[in-house]
């Protein structure tokens, strides 16, 4: 019996890519100039792996057969620390309407998060960590077809070679490791078509900007790593050119941009000597990097300005660099710098440090974006362990079956797939330093006891290994979640808690802010922007936003529009923000409605209790006298 597909309308957008699937299933060929060439490339290499494109996978394949997930993560272990930290802001900007997928250099599934509800649609039941979605398995398809080509990729809904997947659009960008080969994907899925893909493809592509760059310190941890343009502003953007240098000057990595922006090919740039490439003396030139944070340096091929993403920590440059910190004052100006304008969030930073310096565990508190892992590092450098690791660890980013041996570590042979040689855990690599526990509300019930064993002995045994070694930590822990609560629900263990708990600190929402235009400065700073300001429409624009994602949405917001400048321009304005943006930024001002109401009620409610006095009223809010004026003026506003 002859298989069809659905009769199309004309009309319909997909008619093309349809009437396509219909004639290659009819006719055993794939006809001409139906398809987008990168679309059209694709199907014809599906169609060379012998896939059909109604019936689906190659028969005999086994592709149901589940690899060994424990071990595919430990293989990309690298990968998944580098891009952890993107994953959040991801989801929060592209994951509302569907799923970010994290794959490897073989399309191999390693990390799905968002909507994880679209999971269970038709043609997605087969997409788990562990599944393979290569081209030679799936057709095409974002992830599998990224690997393939090595550069960014759209597929729109009906370009999918397997007519199963026609519903779904996908964009995806590969990530590059500090030799230039791919090792993963990311990619951004949903149903129906993606009506604005080119802001999913910048979101994604400045993402994997950062990742690229946290991927150089990671395979250089003892390097220098410079980012550099030739535009100033595009120096904190997806276009910065990357360079791993040795102590002696020596390039030992470099990213494609680099390679654009000095026009020299990788395999003639590595070995090079930074004098021959910038004419600059390493030494003076790391000397200057850590006094100045941005320089500009004059080349053969024009101006170019550096900034260090890694200086090395350990130097034998003739005194030029510093070799170790100079020990932390009773007054960390990096650590005060966090609270802005707002008094009461430096008194309680100030009261988190001299916590952690005599030995108490420190609990930070607040939303998803506010900054605590920020705090945490910068409450690290303001210890006396400073000179020390700061080992980060983020319990809900890690698979169940994984974070044990995340944590402790474990002996070779300890279980299928295992490392060889056994693998140091985190609570060891912290030894002597800063151990932050990054959404410990999330870490499973059974491992917060062997924690809190760990934590009460202050010993810990690895996997697989009957041993036990002593450890030294300081304890900073976070979560966005309402620990009590989990108490009350036993998700949580109290002895635990009263464990983690000893200097509590709430960080303050953006939206709970009254310095938005200091925090604004500061990070312009920190992108190498100073001197650059707003215009009065933007910052207002930017003050009226509730900032659900808050600093890390912000910081995006201002990298976009800080890369959307001319040369010379020094005020940014709405002008430097794409539609889509400014139409997010405009539609998620003031609370409305019920909401508004809600948040009134609460407000007069704490005055009524505490008899109209305002700083007991906000105290029991958790907010500012300052916020709850400038709150109560927005509600009866």
């Amino acid at each position: 019996m002859a298989r069809q597909l659905p009769i199309t309308n004309a009309q319909d957008p997909l008619h093309e890519s349809r009437q396509a699937r219909l004639r290659l299933a009819r006719e055993g060929e794939l006809p001409s100039g139906m398809l987008r060439d990168e679309i059209d490339a694709s199907w014809r290499r599906s169609l060379g792996h012998g896939l059909d494109c109604l019936q689906g996978e190659q028969v005999g394949l086994g592709m149901q057969q589940s690899l060994d997930l424990r071990a595919l993560l430990e293989h990309n272990r690298l990968l998944i620390d580098a891009v952890t930290p993107e994953l959040d802001y991801l989801v929060e900007r592209q994951g509302k309407s569907g799923i970010v997928i994290l794959g490897d250099a073989q399309a191999n599934v390693l990390a799905i998060e968002g909507q994880k509800h679209v999971l269970n649609r038709e043609g997605l039941r087969d997409l788990h960590p562990g599944s393979c979605w290569s081209e030679a398995l799936r057709g095409t398809n974002a992830i599998g077809t990224a690997v393939v080509e090595g550069r960014p990729t759209l597929i729109n809904c009906g370009e999918h070679y397997l007519d199963r997947l026609s519903p779904f659009s996908c964009t995806s960008v590969p990530l590059r490791d500090p030799r230039g080969e791919v090792i993963g994907v990311l990619d951004v899925t949903r149903e129906g078509v993606m009506s604005q893909p080119q802001d999913s493809l910048c979101t994604l592509m400045l993402a994997a900007g950062n990742i690229e760059s946290r991927l150089f310190g990671l395979c250089h941890p003892e390097q220098l790593v410079l980012a550099f343009h030739s535009r100033a502003q595009y120096l904190t953007s997806a276009w910065q050119g990357l360079l791993a240098l040795s102590l002696e000057g020596e390039v030992l990595a470099a990213n494609d941009n680099a390679c654009q922006l000095l026009q020299v090919a990788r395999q003639a740039l590595i070995g090079r000597r930074c004098s021959d490439l910038l004419g600059e003396r390493s030494p003076a030139f790391i000397a200057r990097l850590w006094q100045n944070g941005v320089s500009s340096v004059q080349t053969a091929k024009g101006e170019f300005f550096f900034r260090a993403l890694q200086l090395p920590r350990h130097s034998n440059l003739n005194g030029s660099v510093p070799a170790s910190k100079p020990a932390p004052s009773s007054k960390s100006p990096a650590l005060d710098s966090l609270a802005g304008g707002d008094p009461r969030l430096a008194r309680n930073l100030r009261m988190a440090r001299q916590g952690l310096v005599n030995g108490l565990p420190v609990l930070l508190l607040g939303e998803t974006g506010t900054g605590k892992e920020v705090v945490a590092r910068a409450l690290h450098q303001a210890s006396p362990r400073a000179d020390k690791a700061f080992v980060a660890v983020n319990c809900a980013a890690i698979p169940e079956g994984l974070i044990e041996s995340e944590l402790f570590g474990y002996r070779e042979g300890a279980f299928t797939g295992s490392r060889r040689g056994g693998m140091i855990g985190r609570l060891m690599q912290a030894h002597g330093g800063t151990l932050f526990l990054d959404e410990i509300g999330d870490m499973p019930l059974a491992l917060q006891a062997r924690l809190l064993r760990v934590l009460q002995e202050r010993r810990v045994a690895p996997l697989g290994a009957g041993e036990e070694q002593d450890i030294d930590v300081a304890l900073i822990c976070a979560t966005h979640r309402d620990l009590k609560h989990l108490l009350a629900e036993q998700q949580f263990r109290e002895d635990l808690y009263y464990r983690v708990n000893g200097v509590s600190l709430r960080l303050p929402a953006l939206r709970e802010r009254d310095d938005l235009s200091g925090i604004i400065e500061g990070l312009l700073d920190k992108f190498g922007a100073k001197g650059v300001s707003l215009d009065p429409a933007l910052a207002e624009l930017l003050d009226g936003f509730d900032w659900p994602g808050n600093i890390r949405q912000l910081e995006m917001v201002l990298r976009t529009a800080l890369a959307m400048r001319e040369d010379g321009e020094q005020l940014l304005g709405l002008e430097h923000l794409t539609d889509c943006l400014l139409d997010e930024l405009a539609n998620g001002a003031a609370p409305s409605g019920s909401l508004r109401e809600n948040e009134l009620e609460l407000i007069r409610g704490a005055l009524a209790r505490h008899q109209g006095n305002v700083s007991a009223a906000a105290e029991a809010l958790g907010i500012s006298r300052a916020t709850l004026y400038r709150k109560l003026k927005q509600l009866r506003g």
